[in-house]
């Protein structure tokens, strides 16, 4: 990828415009990667869940692609901690007696084994835990890891509630520099969110990006886009998505439409075409 082609966080660390996502790929996800790295994907996203996740398969094939030449310098990788209401009770990837803190550091160290690495280039919180100091408390762990150097940037996912996001950024030693999440007119599109976001240079990343809108990629003026650029509906969107800062993931399996997401880096919307579609997502109801 060219420059234009990347984003820089507010912790200073450039990121590819598209990411990987592997949930839900199981056995196929060392495959999967593979596939994606050798076709230009730059990104991968992962989380320490093995509910949804198979991580050391993600390791796996970032292994395979590292013996080829690939260089792990090249590679934006992240992993999650996940709390232990969003595990598996028969598969928690740390000690469910310990402390918070140190089970955010036992899920780190897990990623590191699964993936083959000794560092991470972003760690997110899977979701904000209810009780405010159970947050704070996660969160500082997530600090001790970032002091130590074993991680570039923190961030969180699954945080729709603007007031939680800006209790943590306002609390936090270590400022959030990503969120992530669903992408959909049920949030409006998280459209207040991203405004805190982009003013201090927080990456938001989307996913569920295609499959929660299949009224906007039904819409007329994107089917209009779409026929006039020579394009897929969805690659209209994900470059809409990309010019206008959003960080989206995308989980296909299909080598054929990974090519064509990658592809959307070779054309590019203008202001009023961005303005346009804009427009369809405010007008999409709530709950759409």
């Amino acid at each position: 990828m060219s420059d234009p082609d990347f984003l820089l966080s507010a912790a200073g660390v450039q990121m590819p415009r598209l990411i990987y996502g592997t949930a839900w790929k199981k056995q196929q996800t060392a495959a999967l990667v593979t596939q994606a790295l050798n076709l230009g994907f730059w990104g991968i996203d992962t989380a320490c869940q093995p509910k949804h996740y198979h991580e050391a398969g993600v390791g796996a094939g970032l292994a395979a692609c590292l013996k080829q030449g690939l260089s792990r310098s090249q590679i934006y990788l992240q992993s999650k901690f996940t709390p232990l209401d969003g595990q598996d009770p028969l598969q928690v990837p740390y000690s469910p007696q310990a402390s918070l803190s140190e089970q955010v550091l036992q899920s780190f160290q897990t990623s590191l084994e699964n993936l083959g690495t000794d560092y991470l280039d972003g760690l997110l919180l899977h979701s904000p835990l209810a009780d405010p100091h159970q947050l704070m408390e996660v969160w500082q762990a997530m600090e001790q890891i970032y002091a130590s150097g074993a991680v570039k940037q923190l961030g969180i996912s699954n945080c729709y509630a603007v007031t939680q996001f800006k209790t943590l950024y306002a609390k936090a030693r270590v400022k959030p520099a990503l969120i992530q999440n669903r992408f959909y007119a049920r949030t409006g599109y998280d459209w207040e969110l991203r405004e805190f976001c982009r003013d201090r240079q927080i990456v938001y990343q989307s996913f569920w990006t295609l499959t929660a809108n299949p009224q906007v990629l039904a819409h007329a003026s994107l089917q209009a886009l779409a026929l006039n650029y020579q394009r897929s509906p969805a690659q209209l969107f994900f470059r809409y998505l990309s010019q206008i800062g959003i960080q989206p993931l995308t989980g296909t399996s299909s080598a054929e439409h990974m090519r064509a997401d990658l592809a959307i880096f070779d054309f590019s919307l203008s202001r009023a075409e961005c303005a346009a579609i804009s427009s369809v997502l405010q007008a999409m109801p709530t709950g759409a």
